[in-house]
């Protein structure tokens, strides 16, 4: 059975970091990614990275903040969230799938809980 587990949300003032987690079992995959959604807002692309680890990429909002990474050998996901803004406020997701590229939803089979992430001003 497929489970991917976030952790390490939280509340956290303007211009602080924050590290989420995603643990990966049931097997492995070729792309995870990390999303997010806002209150009222679509699901977003923020941030994601292959298998080898080569070639992340990130949304232009997060440009230059993020760093995402993983650790095949955890099967774990990481997101370094650094200089957090009010604006990166929302609900953030897991998400892994089988195709080297992605940046739609649907383009990922499967997703994690969420994490909850509020950046107070």
């Amino acid at each position: 059975q497929v489970q991917l587990v976030e952790s390490g949300g939280g509340l956290v003032q303007a211009g602080g970091p924050l590290r989420l987690s995603c643990a990966a079992s049931g097997r492995t995959f070729r792309r995870m990614a990390w999303f997010r959604q806002a209150p009222g807002k679509e699901r977003e692309f923020v941030a994601g990275i292959t298998w080898s680890g080569g070639n992340p990429d990130y949304a232009d909002s997060v440009k230059g903040r993020y760093t995402i990474s993983r650790d095949n050998a955890k099967n774990t996901v990481y997101l370094q969230m650094n200089s957090l803004k009010p604006e990166d406020t929302a609900v953030y997701y897991c998400a892994a799938g089988s195709s080297p590229y992605g940046y739609l939803p649907r383009e990922y089979d499967y997703w994690g809980q969420g994490t909850q992430v509020t950046v107070s001003s």
